[in-house]
């Protein structure tokens, strides 16, 4: 797809993504949806305002009916979907900097739009083919309210708040001043907790730490942890759709890391695990162990969430699915990513603990070691003759390749993967080995080889 990549639209706020082009995309899933309401929601982005404008005027210009909900956490957005039957243009960037913005699309079963339809909107955007209504059927805007408290109370019901409650946890929570603010605080003191704050009030320039949430930007949580004795840290994106955790000691624990050991807890045999094809070498055994199946995709919600769905139609059970950067889906609750409910279900796993630390929770799963890397480009000419490059280096590489999203060295103990990201102008480059100099050489090869393409 030239418009969408592996999660949505995304680009720099008035340079590339513009407001004509917002439009014109509202205009699109508005003609394809043929639905009479359509939903708009945002996160705390300073151009959130003006493009969640014009996605309401687009959607209204075909003759939607529109509701919009104001900044909320993207799994909010799914929730009032799936309850309210309608589907919805969400602006958001997720873990990109300030200065990004983007567009995701959700279907009426609050899930976001599988590859076939995305296609089918896009198709129209390039072809400038819409629906237009004339003046009077344009569509009408209704501010909605109790969206956040609606979704706080169907996931408080959605897990074990009596476990939870009696596990009588400290958490301290970092929102990143994103969608999570107005939300994932709130819900874990309804689960029983006592939560600390920081990071914690909404504000689109993120002045606190950048959105994403990887351990160069948690230095304030982890402290937080460390000098409060709190038992657990939880942190997330920028629109809430990822979560991922501090120790008792205030030390990171890798997404993969938290990936496996719920993995571990939830799955039986026969079941199936769906990731990308980055996913890490814990996860992978994690699945033998349980005697179950690892499904693998590109990278990117949109093709997880196609093949979930390709699964459970073939009536096989995906108890879990995700990336190792804390996006973990739970289908059986919904197919989309919620990091306060993967908090909640990480919570759920301490309770069952009995009081053991998060270090000694996760110990089992903390065996390899993972790095990665990017290599930023100017254009797609650079960007291919990077690409050139790496194929010439895996080409000589004693592994087979997969190709299923840019090229994956298996080597037995340890891989190397390098594929452009499908959201910004970067090469990425991942490895993984429970050997730390192992993996450092591996990425580091992989980038020379990659960079002799500039």
């Amino acid at each position: 797809m030239e418009l969408f990549g592996s999660s949505g639209i995304r680009g720099v706020a008035l340079r590339y993504l513009t407001p004509a082009l917002v439009l014109d995309i509202a205009k699109a899933a508005g003609t394809v949806w043929d639905a009479d309401r359509v939903a708009v929601a945002r996160d705390t982005r300073t151009t959130g305002e003006l493009f969640a404008n014009a996605a309401a005027s687009g959607l209204a210009a075909v003759g939607c009916d529109v509701d919009r909900l104001g900044v909320v956490p993207t799994p909010a957005v799914g929730n009032y979907c799936e309850s309210a039957g309608v589907p919805a243009v969400l602006v958001t960037a997720s873990h990109n900097p300030p200065e990004f913005n983007g567009i995701k699309l959700v279907g009426d079963d609050g899930v976001e739009l599988s590859v076939d339809v995305l296609e089918r909107i896009e198709r129209r955007v390039l072809d400038d083919e819409y629906d237009r209504a004339d003046w009077r059927e344009a569509g009408a805007t209704t501010p909605v309210d109790g969206v956040v408290d609606d979704y706080a109370d169907q996931l408080i019901e959605a897990v074990d708040r009596d476990a939870i409650a009696d596990a009588d946890l400290t958490v301290a929570v970092d929102p990143g001043h994103g969608a999570a603010s107005v939300a994932s605080p709130r819900i874990y003191r309804e689960l029983g907790c006592e939560v600390l704050t920081v990071n914690a009030t909404p504000d689109g320039h993120f002045p606190g730490r950048d959105s994403e949430p990887v351990p160069e930007n948690l230095a304030d949580l982890r402290r937080l942890v460390a000098t409060t004795d709190a038992d657990v840290g939880i942190a997330h994106d920028g629109d809430a759709d990822r979560a991922v955790f501090v120790d008792e000691t205030g030390a990171f624990v890798d997404g993969d890391t938290s990936f496996a050991a719920m993995a571990d807890a939830c799955l039986e045999p026969g079941d199936a695990v769906v990731s990308a094809v980055n996913v890490s070498q814990r996860v992978v055994d994690v699945c033998a162990d349980n005697d179950a199946d690892l499904e693998l995709t590109p990278i990117g919600a949109t093709n997880i969430i196609t093949r979930t769905r390709e699964l459970h139609e073939a009536g096989t059970n995906v108890p879990i699915a995700g990336e190792g950067n804390g996006g973990v889906f739970f289908p059986p609750y919904r197919l989309s990513r919620d990091g306060a409910y993967i908090g909640a279900r990480f919570l759920e796993l301490l309770a069952a603990a009995g009081g053991a630390p998060v270090s000694e929770v996760v110990a089992p799963y903390a065996d390899y070691h993972f790095v990665r890397a990017n290599v930023e480009y100017e254009d797609d000419d650079e960007r291919d003759e990077m690409l050139s490059a790496a194929r010439a280096y895996v080409e000589t590489a004693d592994a087979e390749p997969n190709t299923t999203d840019g090229y994956r060295l298996d080597y037995g103990d340890a891989w190397v993967l390098v594929r452009p990201s499908g959201t910004e102008p970067k090469i990425r480059i991942y490895a993984e080995s429970a050997d730390a100099e192992r993996a450092e050489r591996l990425a580091t090869d992989m980038r020379v080889a990659v960079e002799s393409g500039r």
